[in-house]
């Protein structure tokens, strides 16, 4: 792979109230420029689970109908996919190897062996593996090694956490992605892409929790010494909030939606005593007035819930004195106004949202930054780390490819590419000044797709209502 070259990868987060689907791809920096960006109203997914395959496909379609369109110049054909679900499950498993030539040093190919002897793991009937994370490894009596490759030893051993689902649920999710003519290059689990796009090995090193509060689950992923340490899906979420205003005050959805939206807050004590929201009469019936205070404590109730089911979690993993960076509330739950301060009075820890702008390049679209997103960005990042380590390769006609200028490439495998020209004594002659005169170019016709795809991007978000929690 041309150093010049780096891969256009696509997140599709296939959630219970929205799709996203973003392609981006990483600049000579190594940050991440956002290409192209897709959403649609998500049906035919419930809790994170598909239920209607049909309705999901139509959902899919969409959102990459109108990424696409955005940047008309992209063929996507891979995306890397995120799952939740009520399903989602997760356990702790050690797994050993005795190496047959201990005169070598360890290698990658060990440590590959060792992790794929752990898909043979016992597991329950009509489960699946979704991902195996290596946590620390043993060299003989040596414990908690973080990278072995290099050293020498006859005995390795390793910690891992195994994260499973129901086959026939993920079955579904691939099965919609395959309708809808796209290849899943990989499964991730929401939490997990999430903690890639708003953690950083600061924050892994002194322990957080990552509260992914979407539509229809709550995700969360625990880290601590720099350790993926538990991760769990818990089945309550932006829905069942909506749900409990429209029994609890007897309104349609879509009224239940913008109330919460518009007026909601986490904290009772927040709430304007003597504010009241005034609901339109149905066919003829008199308005109604419905109290601020009491839709405040609606959703209070709700979001304590969904954050005691959190302290459990942690306090099953004995991680409740170990998480010095807080806990980071992403998805989109976490716009919800002091959504914060209800979190720290709930865990004692301290709260903080998690804008997903920590890998993302200069002068990216500002609506982005919504927490709302962090799973989709996380995607690509996963994405890039696959490729990066070598798990995945991008070639022929099945990916696109940028130089670090900004112009599309053909893949390697075809046409080598142009490198740009470099500064020697004769630059002034008239070759060496087309070669130049190119470069620049390519550099103008970018910046021009940028701003192009800029004007488009706030076109989309002027149409979709920001206040929409997901």
């Amino acid at each position: 792979m041309n150093k010049k070259q780096q891969p256009i990868i696509v997140g599709l987060d296939i959630g219970t109230t929205k799709v996203v689907a973003i392609a981006g791809r990483k600049n000579e920096f190594g940050k991440l420029e956002i290409l192209s960006f897709g959403r649609a109203d998500s049906e035919g997914v419930n809790h994170g689970v598909v239920i209607n395959i049909e309705q999901c496909v139509h959902s899919v379609e969409i959102a990459m109908k109108r990424c696409l369109e955005f940047n008309p110049s992209l063929v996507i054909s891979e995306v890397y996919v995120g799952i939740a679900g009520k399903h989602i499950k997760s356990m702790q498993a050690q797994g050993s190897r005795v190496r047959s030539n201990v005169d070598n040093e360890i290698s990658k190919e060990d440590i590959d062996q060792l992790l794929r002897d752990q898909y043979r793991t016992y597991l329950p009937t009509g489960d699946q593996i979704i991902d195996i994370i290596a946590q620390d490894y043993t060299v003989d009596n040596i414990p908690n090694i973080i990278d072995p490759v290099g050293m020498s030893g006859v005995k390795i051993g390793a910690n891992f956490h195994v994260i499973t689902g129901d086959s026939t649920a993920i079955r579904n999710i691939k099965r919609c992605v395959d309708r809808s003519n796209l290849k899943p290059c990989d499964l991730v689990l929401q939490p997990l892409a999430s903690a890639a796009a708003v953690v950083n090995d600061e924050d892994m090193e002194a322990g957080v929790c990552i509260v992914d509060i979407g539509g229809g689950t709550t995700d969360m992923a625990v880290f601590c010494d720099g350790i993926l340490k538990h991760t769990a899906v818990i089945p309550y979420a932006g829905v069942n909030i909506t749900n409990d205003i429209i029994s609890g005050l007897r309104v349609l959805k879509s009224q239940a939606e913008q109330m919460k939206v518009q007026f909601g807050t986490a904290l009772v004590g927040e709430a304007n005593r003597n504010s009241y929201i005034t609901i339109p009469g149905l066919r003829g019936l008199p308005a109604k007035e419905v109290s601020v205070v009491n839709l405040a404590n609606i959703i209070q109730a709700r979001m304590e819930e969904i954050l005691e089911y959190v302290m459990f979690h942690i306090r099953q993993m004995g991680l409740e004195h170990r998480l010095n960076g807080g806990i980071i509330l992403t998805g989109g739950g976490a716009r919800l106004k002091h959504i914060t301060q209800l979190t720290e009075y709930v865990t004692g820890l301290g709260a903080r949202i998690g804008y997903p702008n920590e890998h993302l390049a200069a002068g990216h679209i500002e609506a982005l930054m919504s927490p709302m997103y962090a799973t989709c960005i996380g995607l690509i990042l996963r994405g890039y780390h696959d490729f990066e380590s070598g798990r995945t390769e991008f070639t022929g006609d099945s990916a696109n490819f940028l130089n670090v200028d900004g112009t599309i490439a053909e893949p390697v495998a075809e046409v080598e590419l142009e490198a740009a020209p470099e500064a020697s004594e004769d630059t002034d002659d008239e070759l060496s000044s087309n070669k130049w005169d190119k470069f620049k170019k390519r550099q103008e016709t970018m910046k021009e797709l940028f701003d192009r795809l800029r004007g488009k991007f706030m076109e989309l978000f002027e149409d979709i209502d920001d206040k929409e929690l997901e």
